[in-house]
This record gives C-alpha cells, sequence and structure tokens, in this order.
C-alpha cells in the first residue's frame, strides 16, 4: 500500500478552505536531455522521462493542516539539508506535498519522486530536469562525463535564487555514487541548493557533517505522529462525528499513528457499534495487523523479529531483559537500532535506557506470541522474572510469576516486598492481565489472591482487586501464627490501596486507620510491640494525600511528614518519592516557598526504576510551577507545569487537577487571555464536582473568576458571584472575601472595601494560607493609600514586606490589581527595610504596561480580535469554548530588537531552556526527537544572536519573550 495514500500525514484544512493545486511547469527536453513524450533521446541514450516523477505527489482524500511540521519544513528549508525520515504509514509523502503546495508561487522549487532502479545518468537527467537547469554547460554534460557534476554545479551556483528540491522515496535508490553525487552538489553550489530528502531510512548523504555544524534539520516518526487534536480533526475530515472520549481513546490507541488513525477512520463508517470498535481496536485487528506485518516487520530479519515476539511479553524493555528472553548479548544495541529504524520502538528516556512497543505492534506480537507452544511462553515469564528479580524490581517479578503460574514463589515475593508494592497512583502496564488462579490454589495459600488483587490495582482495576481481596479474606481461616498476622497486615494495606485508586476518600480515611491500628498494636510501655514503620508509613501518606484533597493542608503536612520519616526509617523508597512529591505541593499552596522548592527538586531528582515517569514527579513538578508562579516567573512556570501534564492526570486526584488548572489559569490570564483563562477555571471546578470536602479551593477557583470579572470591569458581575457563595459559607471563605474587596476598592468604594476586607494581621489570620495573607495585606494598604492614610498605607506594606521577603513573593506585587506600583514608589522615599527589594518591583512595574491591573494591557479584545462581553447565557465572556486563539508565539513578530520572529514551536522550545533539563529531557517531554529539539535550539541562538543557553536566555528575558 503506497506510503502516501495510507497515511493523512497531513494538514486537512479548516472548512472552506482548500489546499491549493500546484502548476507543475513542463520538461524541457532541451535541459534535460531526455524526452517525455516517450521516444527516448538517441543521441545520449537517456531513456524518456515520466513527467508524472516531477510532479507533486498527490493528496488523500482527507487532509488536515499541521503548521508545527510546516513550520519545521520551513526552517529546515533556510539550510542545506533537511531530512524527513521514518517507516511506511508515518505520512512522509503527504507531509511533504502538502508543504510543497503551501510554498510561495514565486519561490523556486522541484518535486523529484524516485523509484527502483533510479541511478546513474537516469536519475542526474530527472534531477537536471526537476531543478530547470538549462544552460550550455549542464547540456554538454554526458552520460559519460566526468565533469557532468561540475557542470551541473556551476549552472546552480549561478542561480539569483536557492532552488529548493524535494527527493521523496530515496529509500528506493541503490546506487551509493547518488548521494555522493548530492553530496558534491551541495558542497558546491553556493548555497543555492536546498535539499529536503523524504525515506523510510536515512541516506547515505553527509549527515554527519550537516548534523555537526547545525544545518541539518531532521522530522522524524515522533514528529510525524498526530496530537490528540490532529487526530481529532483527521477523523471529523472523514465524516465521523465521534464523541470526544472516543477519538481520545482511538488516539490512544493509534498512538498518532497516521496510517493507523486512517485505517481506523476508513472502517468506522462500516461498523455497527463504533463505540466497541474503538474500545476492541488492537493491533490484531486484520487490517492493522497486515500493514504492520507487511510494512513494518517483514523488513527486518527473522532473528529480529523473533526477539521482537518474544520481548512482548513485558511492557518496558531494558538490553538486559532482551538478553535474557532470547540468549543475545546486544539487547541495548539491538533496541537502539529498532528505535532508529522501525519507528515503532520508543526510548523513554531514562537512565539506563529503556524502550517500549508501539501499542499496535506490541498487540500483533503477543497475538503471534500466544500461537506458539505454551510452554515457551511460560518459559519467557519465568526468566523475565528472574532478571526483574535480579533487577529489584519487584512489581515486574511478581507480574511475570502469576503470568508464569509460578505461585509459590509470586507469594513469597508479596510476603517479602509487600510494602514496596502498594501503589500510590493508577499504573498502565501494557500486558494483558494473567487468568486467574484455580480455586485450589487460592484455597491452598489465600496470599495469592492478594497478589493477583495487588496485579489488578497497577492496571487501575480498583473493582478486579475488590473481588481478589474478597477471595483471598474467605480462605484465611486456614492460615494461622506469623502468617495469618502478616496476611492481615497486606489485605489491610491493599484495602486502602483500592480505595485510594477508585477515589474514595471516606474509605481512604477509615482503611488507612485499621491499617495505623495493625502497624501500632496496643501493649504496655514495657511489653509493647515494635511498630511496622512500613505499615504506618503507607497509612500515614495515605492520610496526608486525602487531606491535600480535601484542602485541610495543615494536617496534611503534618501527615506527611511523619511518613516521610517513617518511610525513610523503613527503607521504602517509593513511599519516600510519593510523601517528598506531595508535602512538596502542600508547602508550594500554603506559600512555604522555600522548603516546597527543596522538596520538589528532591523528588524530582528521584529516579524510580520501575517507572519512568512515576505520577509523584507530576506534584513535584507542580510544586515548582507554583512557586515559579509566585516569584513571577511566567516561563518558568509554564516549563514546570508541562513537566507535570500527563503526571497530574494519572495520579487521579481531582483536588490536585483542580489546582493545576487554576496555575494554569493564572499564567493564561497574565496573557492576556481572559476567555482561555476562564475556560480553564470552570475546567477546575468541573473537576471538583464530586469533591464536597475541597472547598476551599473550589473558593480559590471562585474567587479567580470573580478577579477576571474585576480585571474586565464587569463588576456587577464579580460582586454577583462572590456575594451568594460568601452568604452561604459555613466554613472560612477569605479568598471570596478578599476578592470581593478586591472589586469594591476597583470600583472606588473604599468604604465597602476596608469594611469586607478580612482582618489578615489579626491573630485569627496567622493561620491563613501565605499567599492570600499578602493579597489581604497588601490590599490592605491598597486601600489606606486610597482613603488618604498614608501613613498607615506605608506601615501595612511594610509588614507585608516581612511577610514575603523570605520566600521571595513577587507576582503579588508586580502583577497586583488595582496595581501596587504607586504605593511601592512611594515607600521607597518613606523608607524601607526592604529597599533592595522595593526598588527591583518598581523597576519590574515600570517595564511593564498598566491598564488591566495584572501588568498586562487589555485592549478589550482577545487573541483572536474577538470582543470580550456579557452572553445571553449570563457568562462573562464572548470567547467561545474551543475557539482557536492566536497563540504566545505569534507575537514575537513584532518584538523591537528581534530581527527574526520565533515559532510558536521555539518559543516553547525557549521556556525550556530556563530549566535544568537536558536536550534529551526536554525531547522527551515534547514527544519529539532530540535532534528536533537541537534545530530548535540552533535557531534560537541564531535569532537571539546568543552561542549559549544561558545567553540566549538572558537575551529573550531583556526582549521579554520569556
Amino acid at each position: 500500500m503506497p506510503d502516501n495514500r495510507i497515511a493523512a500525514g497531513v494538514a486537512v484544512p479548516p472548512a472552506g478552505v482548500a489546499v491549493p493545486a500546484v502548476d507543475v511547469p513542463a520538461v524541457d527536453v532541451a535541459v534535460s536531455r531526455g524526452r517525455t513524450d516517450g521516444r527516448g533521446d538517441g543521441r545520449t541514450g537517456v531513456p524518456p522521462l515520466l513527467t508524472a516523477k516531477l510532479s507533486v505527489a498527490p493528496l488523500p482524500d482527507a487532509v488536515i493542516v499541521r503548521p508545527r511540521l510546516h513550520e519545521l519544513l520551513e526552517t529546515g528549508a533556510a539550510g542545506p539539508v533537511t531530512l524527513v525520515s521514518a517507516p511506511a504509514g508515518w505520512g512522509k509523502t503527504t507531509l511533504l506535498s502538502s508543504w510543497y503546495r503551501a510554498m510561495a508561487e514565486d519561490r523556486s522549487r522541484a518535486w523529484l519522486t524516485l523509484e527502483p532502479g533510479d541511478g546513474g545518468e537516469r536519475l542526474w537527467a530527472y534531477l537536471r530536469a526537476a531543478v530547470h537547469a538549462d544552460g550550455a554547460e549542464a547540456e554538454r554534460a554526458g552520460p559519460g562525463d566526468r565533469d557532468h557534476l561540475d557542470r551541473l554545479a556551476a549552472v546552480l551556483a549561478r542561480r539569483a535564487d536557492p532552488v529548493t528540491l524535494v527527493i521523496d522515496d530515496f529509500h528506493r535508490v541503490e546506487d551509493p555514487d547518488v548521494a555522493a553525487g548530492l553530496d558534491f552538489l551541495l558542497r558546491h553550489t553556493g548555497d543555492r541548493l536546498r535539499l529536503v530528502v523524504g525515506g523510510r531510512t536515512d541516506p547515505a548523504l553527509a549527515l554527519h557533517r550537516w548534523r555537526l555544524s547545525g544545518e541539518l534539520t531532521e522530522i522524524r516518526a515522533a514528529d510525524l505522529a498526530f496530537t490528540a487534536e490532529e487526530s481529532a480533526e483527521l477523523l471529523a475530515a472523514h465524516g465521523l462525528n465521534l464523541p470526544a472520549e472516543q477519538a481520545d481513546e482511538l488516539w490512544s490507541r493509534t498512538e498518532g499513528w497516521p496510517a493507523g488513525l486512517r485505517l481506523a477512520a476508513l472502517s468506522l463508517p462500516q461498523q455497527a457499534d463504533p463505540a466497541r470498535y474503538v474500545a476492541g481496536f488492537a493491533g490484531d485487528d486484520q487490517d492493522i495487523a497486515d500493514y504492520l506485518s507487511e510494512e513494518v516487520l517483514a523488513g527486518l530479519d527473522d532473528e529480529v523479529r523473533d526477539a521482537l515476539r518474544r520481548t512482548s511479553v513485558a511492557d518496558r524493555l531494558r538490553g538486559g531483559l532482551v538478553d535474557a528472553l532470547t540468549g543475545r548479548t546486544d539487547g541495548d544495541l539491538l533496541l537502539a537500532r529498532l528505535e532508529r529504524d522501525t519507528g515503532f520502538v520508543f526510548a523513554l528516556g531514562t537512565r539506563p535506557p529503556a524502550y517500549r512497543c508501539h501499542r499496535l505492534l506490541a498487540d500483533l506480537l503477543r497475538a503471534e506470541q500466544l500461537r506458539r507452544p505454551t510452554d515457551e511462553l511460560v518459559d519467557l515469564h519465568r526468566r523475565a522474572s528472574a532478571w526483574a528479580t535480579a533487577q529489584d524490581l519487584p512489581a515486574e517479578a511478581l507480574r511475570h510469576l502469576l503470568a508464569a503460574g509460578d505461585w509459590s514463589r509470586a507469594t513469597e515475593v508479596l510476603a517479602e516486598r509487600w510494602a514496596d508494592l502498594v501503589p500510590y497512583a493508577p499504573g498502565r502496564p501494557g500486558v494483558p492481565a494473567p487468568a486467574p488462579p484455580p480455586p485450589e490454589a487460592v484455597h491452598a495459600d489465600p496470599a495469592l489472591a492478594l497478589a493477583y488483587a495487588l496485579d489488578r490495582l497497577d492496571r487501575t482495576d480498583p473493582a478486579g482487586a475488590a473481588d481478589f481481596l474478597r477471595l483471598a479474606e474467605r480462605h484465611q481461616q486456614s492460615l494461622t501464627g506469623p502468617r495469618r498476622d502478616r496476611f492481615t497486615l497486606i489485605a489491610a494495606a491493599l484495602r486502602l490501596a483500592r480505595a485510594q485508586v477508585a477515589g474514595e476518600p471516606a474509605d481512604v480515611l477509615a482503611e488507612a486507620g485499621r491499617l495505623r491500628a495493625l502497624a501500632q498494636p496496643p501493649g504496655g510501655a514495657a511489653g509493647r510491640p515494635p511498630v511496622d514503620l512500613a505499615a504506618r508509613a503507607i497509612a500515614r501518606t495515605a492520610v496526608g494525600a486525602a487531606q491535600l484533597g480535601a484542602g485541610d493542608l495543615s494536617a496534611a503536612e503534618t501527615e506527611l511528614v511523619g511518613a516521610l520519616a517513617d518511610a525513610q526509617r523503613a527503607g521504602l523508597a517509593r513511599t519516600v518519592l510519593a510523601c517528598t512529591g506531595r508535602l512538596a505541593l502542600v508547602r508550594a499552596v500554603r506559600g512555604h516557598l522555600v522548603a516546597a522548592e527543596r522538596d520538589a527538586r528532591s523528588a524530582v531528582a528521584t529516579v524510580d526504576p520501575a517507572s519512568p515517569a512515576p505520577a509523584e514527579h507530576g506534584h513535584a513538578y507542580l510544586a515548582l510551577a507554583l512557586v515559579a508562579l509566585h516569584r513571577d516567573r511566567s516561563s518558568e512556570a509554564e516549563a514546570n507545569l508541562t513537566l507535570a501534564g500527563s503526571r497530574v492526570d494519572q495520579a487521579g486526584e481531582p483536588a490536585v487537577a483542580a489546582l493545576a488548572a487554576l496555575v494554569r489559569a493564572q499564567l493564561t490570564r497574565d496573557r492576556g487571555d481572559l476567555p482561555g483563562s476562564y475556560q480553564l477555571l470552570l475546567a477546575g471546578r468541573a473537576h471538583l464536582a464530586d469533591q464536597p470536602r475541597a472547598h476551599q479551593l473550589a473558593h480559590w477557583l471562585l474567587a479567580a473568576e470573580a478577579d477576571l470579572c474585576t480585571a474586565h470591569g464587569d463588576l456587577a458581575r464579580s460582586r454577583e458571584l462572590l456575594l451568594g457563595p460568601l452568604d452561604a459559607a459555613s466554613g472560612a471563605a477569605e479568598p471570596l472575601a478578599v476578592a470581593l474587596a478586591r472589586a469594591y476598592l476597583h470600583a472606588g468604594d473604599i468604604g465597602s472595601a476596608s469594611r469586607t476586607l478580612p482582618a489578615w494581621s489579626e491573630p485569627a489570620g496567622e493561620p491563613w494560607l501565605l499567599p492570600l495573607r499578602l493579597e489581604a495585606g497588601l490590599l490592605d494598604a491598597l486601600t489606606a493609600r486610597a482613603a488618604g492614610d498614608h501613613r498607615r498605607a506605608a506601615r501595612t506594606l511594610e509588614q507585608v514586606l516581612a511577610l514575603a521577603e523570605p520566600e521571595g513573593f513577587r507576582r503579588i506585587f508586580t502583577r497586583s490589581q488595582p496595581s501596587a506600583r504607586d504605593l511601592l514608589a512611594a515607600h521607597l522615599d518613606s523608607g524601607t527595610a526592604y529597599w533592595p527589594l522595593v526598588r527591583e518591583l518598581v523597576s519590574i512595574g515600570a517595564d511593564q504596561p498598566s491598564g488591566n491591573g495584572s501588568g498586562q494591557p487589555f485592549a478589550g479584545r482577545n487573541g483572536s480580535g474577538q470582543p470580550f462581553g456579557r452572553t445571553g447565557s449570563g457568562q462573562p465572556f464572548a470567547g467561545r469554548d474551543g475557539e482557536r486563539r492566536e497563540r504566545p508565539g505569534r507575537l514575537t513578530a513584532g518584538v523591537p530588537g528581534l530581527g527574526e520572529p520565533l515559532t510558536d514551536r521555539e518559543l516553547t522550545v525557549l521556556r525550556y531552556l530556563q530549566s535544568i533539563l537536558s536536550n534529551v529531557e526536554i525531547a522527551s517531554e515534547l514527544s519529539v526527537s532530540v535532534n528536533t529539539v537541537k534545530t530548535h535550539v540552533r535557531n534560537i541562538y541564531r535569532k537571539l544572536d546568543a552561542t549559549r543557553r544561558r545567553e540566549a536566555v538572558r537575551r529573550a528575558r531583556e526582549l521579554h519573550l520569556i
């Protein structure tokens, strides 16, 4: 199946926008020294030239616009070589064709599609025709003329403008002289030839030289994979109106593979039950299996294909595991080669290197393995479990032991390592669940059912885990003595884990209490039994997490500190990580920024060998984002929030997801996108719909929404949002009161603002979150100044500075609403113990335009130019949910001092450059190749006139790009 027909890797334009056609100039027979009329050229012996090979490849019926990839191609085409390399089905030809058609009409360009047998004079004749190399020197070059490349290079070098030559299907060329000839032309045409090469394998060009000089742009399978949004657009282009959940599920199952998405899109109209089809879509689907077998696996030798099949028993691959399963000794090299050559084996960015197969390919390989003798499958699982045990990976060892039916050893691993196995977040093992054990096996050892319950928890199956827990407890009467005590303790820990995975806070607290009682049984002072530190650490961690979700931060911090101490003494690395990440987040929310940053950096520096991206890192990155937000380092906050991303979702904690939405809403508001911020706040509130205990976080979200209305000048709406909930609040509602006071002050009602503002400096205000105290204190100072009491304003501001300075708070002042700049400037003259800080804040305020109270100018329009205003539905903004808006990267076009604007992707990479992440880690976070990141970094350096990372960041900050 042709690559360009099956992989719709392009861009389907929005409704009503057509992809422009391309007129291919007729081939000049005199120039090409061949003919297009089928008669050939008797003088030179050159076969006839086929116009179709010089015509841009046709597009599939359904295509979508992919600006991010077009931008990469445009960037690459400004240099000598651009490589689009990926296996079949990744949409190379479609992308190149759509980009080619989108080029400016006055741009010199040429297209050449290669086929098997192209080489020698035949290829050079096509190339001369493609680039229209008219001229006597090119014409005189004959097939036996050793100087023909010199002559062609001379003709190209004299061109007024560079020519962009797209050569598609380069992998079909077998003549080694072709690559050498193209290298010669690139070196000797005076930058007048820009080569864009598409193929399934890397060409034999001197890529290392171009890569070393920073002049090579590479687009590979990771870049070509569809995003979730592009996948939904492609389905819509095929006329499919799937619910969002089904569209996301299909994208997840295909992992953005263009051919897989297109095959599914072609099959869906014939399905009586589309939802069932999507839920069961897998690599053993006949169309998918045929395509993968013929286009991916057929190109591998038998030994490599056999190795892939054998390793399909594991969901995460390492070189040592490959060696253990296959008897090879080159597992690491094999995996690296498969990642490079197949596009269906992905590096996970860990140290030591770990990989995984594409989900659909893994499905196909497992189906093949299941057709082989059962004894072979059992042997593979035994080998995998032995390797995992040697590598101290108890969860993987247990999974393989259960699959192998080695129940005796499985229960031994459970008894020895249960505290290291209890999950703190939903897992995502890709291998199928093992078949249930026979009743007689559970009767003989009820702990076996506990092992299966643990496996189901790792698969985010709390219902299945509950079934096995009940089965285990029905047979526990057969146990006596220490075995029964150990069983009871492990069962209690698993019941607690089930409640966590199921998201049942009340059951979490109840089960944690039971486990804690078992960990610390009663007894006299002298005869008191020893505390089981592991069990107590697990129970306290669960309670701390539940209290974090409920917004009881003081209690959460107390529990997590105690749990961390117990876990460290018990040597539970997984529990230490779970505590540290959550503790960092609790402290960041409370405003203890120094401690939060320390804990968060400790957490992200901790590597869990069982997981390349543990959910606990999500808590830590979110904490770092919150710290950076409070310190008014927006780009750093954005970068860390991106790193938190899917990890926060994986954690399955609604309050944490809502907090992430609140942070993103604040950052979006700082960019001046009020409608976008509003939509994020709505999403945050949706996370809390079934969380009645998280009322404090709900108040923050509502207060932030009211502040948006205040910033926009819709004071009536702001008061409307706040007054009712404030009157109905049964507990503390200080965020609502502060937001209401801000609205009154913004309206000039100083008396109401003063009466509404809570007593932040009184003893009753000391337990408040520090950021809220700072907000209230600064608002108090602004109110006093507005009332003409400058002495009280100065005294109040000094109190606020005393609280803010040790933790490094900045945003509370720089983004104040109303603006605090005049208050701070006056404070410099009146005298302050925090003169350096105040001077810094005043200078920051001088650099920022005012007018909206947030430090950003609101011109009454959003990024799309749409006016704000009340809608008929009572919503405060007219921006439509899902409407495309101008992205921040587009704004760099008008930055003074920046000659060439940064693209959206370059601006994203620029934000990451402020972090401590390496290029490899940035590539992993963005799901692109490291070479793509390097290309962006080189472009950033060039555009910012920088030579080093730190210099580029400094220059970007000077230009207010970050």
